[in-house]
């Protein structure tokens, strides 16, 4: 599910705070990262977002410069409780030309190494209706293997848009391909089980994946507003002419479905969302699709749905060609948290009594990463179902447990105690302490309260949707990672009414269909600093084959914390995510301040700082020009829904001439 109502939340942060690549390509790619050429979302298929170029070393890093910059134009301000568009795109490059999405659905090519624009494709989305995550953070690209090349539409450019419609343009011009869907759209909103309540319950934010010829496709569904949310159906369509081929419901329809039993009471076969809002990565090779689903609706209470609700916020391996569960492994059992598997599944190669495993890279937003078996879902290492709290809310049944892995430790701090709070001045401490003391505070899956608990780390901690990159060549797991606290309360509905009127902080949302509405903010001081401890974002780097920690490191700093309090490299929060190349070097922007980082991939020893025109809440790419010049390109769109500058930028970065 998306950040709906996110915008309002870190307003208050901060204002109070694929290329099925010409097919014969596919696997080779998910075994040697990305080359000159950035096909993927996630560099390769897999989702490693490693590069083979070395040009930019440890060595010269400190002499990149601006190489261009090229701004869309698509960029529109929050209003009257409207979100502002979010430009998150990571660009294409394939044959030359870079290929973006802006948050309007334009489809964009540049000449990659002059940032001019050879054309655009307009779909006119409505940019005034209003949007949860008003983002498109890329395309996805298609070779049609049976039409000669330079022919129309012999390599397709597939966009899923914001208002919910999944486009087919020809590569080179960027016309419709007309013969895909209906003129080359399909309407994503057409013969949903739960179809929208309203416009912006149902929408698109991130690419397609394209394998062996078809395009699939998850949603982003929004969170909290009712029991029966719009269905998060995964879809599959022909890629040359639109036809549906299979879809896959999170929330089973078929009573011989081994999950049907783990949704419990009349009305959880009814429950909607579930979906997949991340990236879908794919392995060609094995037929396997990857799917990364969020919670089922609403997310914090779940009397509605009892039971474990599997298929519901895990990662689910389908076969490509019919859409059936080869695997699932779920990550949070019933969850009532929103945590969403928000991170794209990574495929790496492990080592494991002299052999090498395939194996899929998972985060969690409890800061949990599960290294798994690529063809069977198994834990590569041990993962203990541990005991957790036990709601006392009236109709809500906690899961008894939770999935919990040995190794790797979980990536963040998953309790704190009053004793913990941290201020910046003794006045914050004290409030954050007492704040803390009258919560529900039970350490790890703490369920939410009518009186109140404490969420650690909260919705937008642990492992987001910038996901993890992959040494492929050191069996390194590069995680960017938050860690910011959230305060839940459930409201009886014979309240409910009466609080939304007065509420004048926090988010509200009605949960309707169930007996409570939610109430939630981040656990901030009076200095709109978070209670929790810096930093509140960090780098680190996990072996893969042993699974501990080499390195962890501050990522970024808050533009807003005082400077006269001296706290050095805070963190920050981040979205997005980063990449590795063989030059030995980590680029990520994703926090808050206005910068790309370099770091080194062997210390987190940081490197290098570029300075952006805003944020880059994003992940970048790189890629070899036709003049044999490495680049690292960086959408910065800035964060203004948190008082931050916005902004449409795209910025290359390249060594000095």
């Amino acid at each position: 599910m998306f950040r709906h109502t996110m915008g309002r939340r870190i307003l208050r942060f901060a204002g109070l705070a694929a290329l099925s690549l010409l097919a014969s390509r596919s696997v080779a790619s998910q075994a040697q990262g990305a080359g000159a050429e950035w096909p993927f979302y996630g560099g390769d298929a897999g989702g490693s977002r490693y590069s083979t170029l070395d040009q930019i070393t440890r060595e010269n890093v400190t002499k990149l410069e601006v190489a261009w910059t090229y701004r869309s134009g698509d960029y529109i301000a929050p209003d009257h409780g409207k979100r502002a568009s979010a430009f998150e795109a990571t660009p294409l490059v394939v044959d030359g030309v870079m290929y973006l999405s802006t948050p309007f659905g334009k489809v964009i090519a540049l000449d990659p190494e002059a940032g001019t624009e050879l054309w655009r494709y307009d779909p006119h989305v409505d940019i005034h209706r209003g949007y949860g995550d008003f983002a498109s953070r890329g395309v996805a690209l298609w070779r049609d293997g049976s039409r000669k090349k330079g022919a129309l539409c012999a390599t397709r450019v597939f966009v899923a848009t914001i208002d919910a419609r999944l486009i087919a343009v020809d590569a080179a011009s960027g016309k419709p391909c007309a013969d895909f869907g209906a003129s080359g759209v399909i309407d994503l909103r057409s013969g949903l089980r739960n179809p929208p309540d309203y416009f912006a319950e149902y929408e698109e934010t991130s690419p397609p994946a394209v394998i062996r010829g078809t395009v699939v496709v998850g949603s982003a569904v929004a969170d909290n507003h009712r029991a029966n949310a719009a269905s998060g159906v995964v879809r599959a369509f022909d890629a040359r002419t639109g036809k549906l081929r299979w879809s896959f419901d999170p929330v089973p329809q078929d009573s011989t479905d081994p999950a049907w039993s783990s949704w419990r009471g009349p009305k959880a076969h009814t429950t909607g969302a579930g979906n997949a809002w991340s990236i879908i990565t794919t392995d060609s090779m094995r037929d396997l699709v990857f799917v990364p689903t969020g919670s089922a609706s609403p997310d914090y209470f779940g009397g509605e749905r009892l039971g474990d609700n599997h298929y519901a916020n895990s990662v689910i391996a389908l076969r490509a060609s019919t859409g059936k569960v080869v695997w699932h492994f779920q990550v949070i059992h019933h969850d009532l948290w929103d945590y969403d598997v928000a991170a794209s599944p990574a495929l790496v190669t492990v080592k494991r009594d002299g052999r090498e495993v395939p194996a899929v890279v998972q985060t969690s937003k409890i800061g949990h990463l599960f290294v798994l078996d690529r063809e069977t879902g198994k834990p590569l290492f041990p993962v203990e179902e541990r005991p957790v709290p036990a709601s006392d809310v009236p109709g809500e049944e906690a899961a008894r447990t939770q999935p919990t892995p040995v190794l790797p430790k979980p990536l963040v701090p998953q309790r704190i105690t009053p004793d913990d709070a941290w201020g910046v001045t003794e006045a914050d401490k004290k409030w954050c302490r007492d704040r803390i003391s009258t919560l529900r505070n039970d350490g790890p899956f703490t369920p939410p309260s009518i009186g109140g608990s404490l969420i650690v780390p909260g919705n937008i901690g642990g492992s987001n949707w910038g996901g993890v990159a992959v040494d492929i060549v050191r069996a390194l797991i590069i995680a960017p990672t938050n860690r910011l606290a959230t305060v839940v309360r459930l409201i009886p509905r014979d309240r409910f009414a009466d609080e939304e009127q007065h509420n004048t902080a926090g988010e509200i949302s009605s949960q309707s269909g169930t007996a409570f509405g939610m109430w939630r903010e981040f656990l901030l001081s009076p200095s709109r600093l978070p209670c929790t401890a810096p930093p509140w974002g960090a780098l680190a780097a996990i072996d893969a084959n042993t699974g501990l920690v080499r390195w962890e490191v501050p990522l970024g700093t808050i533009p807003w914390a005082p400077k006269e309090a001296n706290l050095g490299a805070t963190g920050s929060i981040n979205l997005g995510g980063a990449i590795v190349t063989a030059g030995g070097l980590v680029f990520i922007a994703a926090s808050f301040d206005s910068a790309i980082r370099a770091f080194d991939v062997e210390t987190g020893k940081e490197l290098w700082l570029g300075s952006l025109p805003a944020a880059g809440h994003a992940t970048p790419m790189t890629f070899k020009g036709r003049s044999g010049r490495q680049y690292v390109v960086i959408a910065a769109g800035g964060y203004p829904d948190a008082g931050l500058p916005g902004g449409d930028y795209l910025v290359a970065f390249a060594l000095g001439k």
